[in-house]
């Protein structure tokens, strides 16, 4: 019971420290997701349902979620951040769980330290308020639930269990691995339960599947009842498959993002390694099951697509985290046997800090030193996040709240921050340049709706990550663009010259200033001529 104490004692100061961090934070712009979801949030919470006013291959869950934050913590970059720290803390005395549940206190409170500093990790992209950290809360405690499910209570844990996998699936559809794993698991007969019968785990799986279903079939009736499943099926399960990348185009991703993120990891992960050895030969059925388990659905949802995307790679954090205390834990097994004090408690020790320390320590300007703007630039290079405020400033106080606002490019944040409507649904542009065969049609869509939405404002992004223009792309928008904003006066431009400078002209000084860099954003009024 002391040890217990300690334990978390330890594991709060972890919680309170990592969330300082992100507390200094708060006011780092949003980045494309990020705009994206808080613009969904928003959208909901004026009555709008998802897949009505903007499109995009995610789940709803998301979605959701970020309502709830806005709605508690308030529209801004601030409060969506403090939702995050709430998401993220719990996950962390989540982790803390498995790992006393699997192995013991120490090792509890060690996967809590890995999965608290390495989800802080900007190589990572861990500061932002990803889907894959929202998903990672109920995987957490769906998990911890499934173990508990070997005890008296199976029936309560169960469903308990298949709600939660149902919760994160509705989050993030590479979630989809994890529900399969906890299957998978029930199938194994959880707890060394040899005598089960066969029947007895069907049983068991099938009601921890059908309550799995649960969340996303009561989503799915009521985007029916709002009308617009239809758009919700197409996104997510007509689209979406063509949204991956070729073997030799995802080999490159993950080897670059593997370049990126490792080097400020290589502590955990090495101890990692030690524990996937030690489970692998671990006599206790259960622990071997599910720790494998866990890894096994970690990284195939990570690579599903073959994106490889830095922040993919958070659903990979329980496994490793678990995979270093266990590890760390069997190195100590092993330094017992030389009946040596030091070697048996230093060791450890000095790993111990080495893996809460290496990440922290890679990042130390983004995360200790630079300021919201400094730390965007840091990650983002001189992708347009910082300027979005300043355009959708300009756009809030220059239009009434009913103006429609369309932003040609992939910069949904800007209509979060603005809090005007988009003009069409798609807040995303990179559908239209992807050699897939709906393109065309998308960019004839959304011609369409801005057309016949006869926004106030027109924004025009030139930024080689706002598109992703690919040889072979369908270009046609940009040519119709070239046309239609002559009936549109240019009142704006934010010019990207560097990752310390941006030129900003209003107004009339907008009209004659022509961008001397590649990534630059002008503004276009309607019904204003010089």
């Amino acid at each position: 019971m002391r040890a217990r104490r300690w334990a978390w004692l330890a594991v709060a100061v972890v919680v309170v420290a990592a969330a300082a961090v992100r507390l200094r934070l708060l006011d780092v712009p949003l980045d494309r997701d990020e705009g994206e979801y808080a613009y969904f949030g928003q959208l909901l919470l004026e009555g709008v349902p998802p897949y009505a006013g903007a499109y995009n291959l995610k789940m709803p869950g998301i979605y959701g979620a970020y309502a709830l934050v806005l709605a508690a913590f308030g529209q801004t970059p601030a409060g969506i951040r403090a939702g995050l720290i709430l998401v993220t803390s719990a996950t962390t005395a989540c982790m803390y769980l498995l790992g006393a549940r699997l192995g013991g206190t120490a090792i509890g409170v060690l996967a809590a330290v890995v999965f608290a500093t390495q989800s802080l990790n900007p190589k990572l992209l861990g500061l932002a308020a990803y889907a894959e950290h929202f998903a990672l809360l109920p995987v957490a405690a769906g998990a911890l639930a499934l173990l508990k499910a070997s005890t008296a209570r199976r029936r309560f844990g169960l469903v308990a269990s298949g709600l939660l996998f149902g919760l994160a699936l509705l989050v993030r559809q590479n979630t989809a691995f994890f529900v399969a794993g906890g299957a998978l698991y029930l199938l194994a007969a959880a707890a060394d339960d040899s005598a089960r019968s066969w029947t007895r785990r069907l049983t068991d799986a099938a009601i921890f599947l059908a309550w799995a279903a649960v969340p996303v079939a009561l989503a799915a009736l009521g985007l029916l009842a709002a009308g617009t499943f239809g758009t919700f099926w197409f996104w997510v399960f007509v689209y979406a498959p063509h949204y991956h990348a070729d073997l030799a185009t995802g080999w490159t991703n993950l080897v670059r993002t593997l370049t990126a993120v490792a080097p400020s990891s290589s502590v955990a992960l090495a101890l990692a390694a030690v524990g996937l050895g030690a489970v692998a030969r671990d006599p206790l059925r259960e622990r071997r099951t599910i720790v494998l388990l866990l890894v096994a659905a970690s990284a195939v949802g990570t690579m599903v697509g073959l994106q490889f995307r830095p922040h993919y790679f958070l659903l990979m954090l329980p496994a490793l985290a678990l995979l270093a205390g266990l590890g760390l834990g069997a190195l100590g097994d092993l330094l017992a046997a030389r009946r040596s004090p030091a070697l048996c408690w230093g060791v450890p020790a000095v790993l111990a800090v080495a893996a809460l320390g290496q990440p922290l320590y890679a990042s130390r300007p983004v995360l200790f030193e630079l300021g919201p703007t400094q730390v965007a630039r840091a990650i983002y290079g001189r992708n347009p996040f910082p300027e979005s405020l300043e355009i959708a400033r300009y756009i809030r106080e220059h239009s009434a709240a009913g103006d429609r606002v369309a932003v040609v490019g992939s910069e949904p944040q800007i209509y979060f921050y603005a809090g005007r409507r988009s003009a069409t649904g798609y807040i995303y542009t990179y559908p239209l340049m992807e050699l897939q065969p709906y393109a065309s049609a998308m960019q004839r869509q959304m011609i369409r709706e801005i057309e016949s939405a006869a926004p106030r404002f027109l924004v025009f992004v030139s930024a080689t990550r706002s598109w992703v223009v690919r040889p072979g792309s369908d270009q046609t928008i940009f040519g119709w663009f070239e046309r239609y904003q002559r009936s549109f006066r240019r009142v704006g431009v934010a010019d990207v010259l560097s990752q310390q400078e941006t030129v900003y002209r209003w107004n009339d000084a907008a009209l004659a200033y022509s961008p001397r860099s590649d990534v630059w954003l002008m503004v276009f009024e309607r019904g204003r001529q010089p």
